[in-house]
């Protein structure tokens, strides 16, 4: 089943109208390595690159893109970093939609190509995604092209494309049939939408009583982007624009976006900020890889990078249930991965003979 069976508690589309490749339903794994390492005993991963084009961002093109079909869309114009992009793509070519996408400068080969396959056009932009003009300027663009009556605007914050970030709060659904018990949900944030999201769906499970109180959302950002996660930590009631200097492709989110909401949302549900360095990304992906057997990019590595920070500072109690976000696969950053083996001696081309003498 696909994120549809929530279909109650997400904005409605009528049956007819639903674009689903399977999206949803991820598994939740418990770490077997790296929690206890970190003396944290209830530490788990909720694999969301275990989705059709391997990214969350599914359940965000599957509602949006099913809502562009109940309207009677045929054009998509959307801006993304790459999975995103790659989602909405997808869904667009199951649903016989057009999709053009501006794309940020950083943007990964692996997810262009991705894009490419199911036939979106692309565009990808100078500075888009590092300086806050440039950005802000490409949206201005995008949001006249969308607003043509065949068209529509499709970006992954509630800013944007509200109706379509009610499908991403169907993670907050997923893990409250998972496990009885969550104290905090750790999310790598770029714009902020799925800390809003989760945040979000998790209230409305408060509200109709399935949750007796929401988790802790957990805020988590690099700090070359950091627009959200220290005026959350530190107080504050609003986000900030940043000049992005991260290397962590899919967080080069420079503008507020959805910032403002994540710092009131997340801090309604106790939560709270966290920054990490990109060499401490890069070194989580690999142990996610060596410990754990989980193939991810370095951005879905965020959340976890921040929990782990977290229990070093003591800000987690041992013993509390704590889930990070895994958001990409890393498949989609191919670059990453080469860097992250670039130290080991890879795989050699021996003779049968000496290959034989090995053991």
């Amino acid at each position: 089943m696909s994120i549809w069976r929530w279909a109650d508690l997400i904005d409605f589309v009528p049956e007819h109208a639903r674009i689903t490749l399977g999206e949803g339903q991820t598994p939740l794994v418990r770490s077997r390595r790296i929690g206890p390492s970190a003396g944290l005993k209830n530490l788990y991963f909720k694999l969301d690159f275990v989705s059709p084009t391997a990214s969350y961002k599914d359940r965000f093109a599957a509602a949006t893109v099913s809502h562009m079909v109940a309207a009677g869309k045929t054009r998509c114009i959307a801006t993304s970093s790459g999975n995103t992009g790659a989602s909405l793509a997808a869904y667009c070519a199951a649903a016989g939609i057009q999709c053009l996408i501006a794309i940020v400068e950083g943007a990964p080969l692996g997810k262009l190509q991705q894009m490419l396959c199911y036939g979106a056009t692309l565009y990808r932009i100078r500075g888009f995604g590092a300086d806050a003009a440039i950005t802000s300027a490409v949206f201005d663009l995008i949001l006249k092209w969308g607003s043509e009556p065949d068209a529509a605007v499709q970006v992954s914050s509630y800013k944007y494309s509200a109706p379509g970030m009610t499908g991403v709060e169907t993670v907050a659904f997923d893990l409250a049939e998972q496990t009885p018990t969550i104290d905090h949900l750790f999310c790598p944030a770029g714009g902020g939408g799925l800390a809003v999201a989760a945040a979000r769906g998790f209230r409305k499970l408060v509200e109709c009583g399935v949750l007796a109180k929401s988790p802790a959302v957990e805020v988590v950002q690099p700090e070359g982007n950091d627009t959200m996660a220290t005026p959350l930590r530190d107080g504050h009631a609003q986000a900030r624009e940043v000049t992005s200097t991260t290397r962590i492709s899919g967080l080069q989110v420079p503008t507020v976006n959805d910032g403002h909401w994540a710092v009131t949302e997340c801090r309604a549900s106790g939560g709270s900020g966290h920054v990490v360095t990109d060499d401490e990304v890069w070194e989580t992906q690999r142990r996610l890889a060596r410990d754990e057997g989980l193939f991810t990019e370095p951005a879905g590595a965020v959340a976890l990078a921040g929990a782990l920070r977290a229990a070093r500072e003591r800000r987690l109690a041992p013993d509390a249930h704590i889930i990070c976000m895994i958001t990409g696969s890393g498949f989609k950053d191919p670059h990453s991965v080469e860097e992250a083996v670039a130290a080991t001696a890879g795989a050699p081309l021996v003779s049968l003979e000496e290959f034989a003498r090995l053991n």
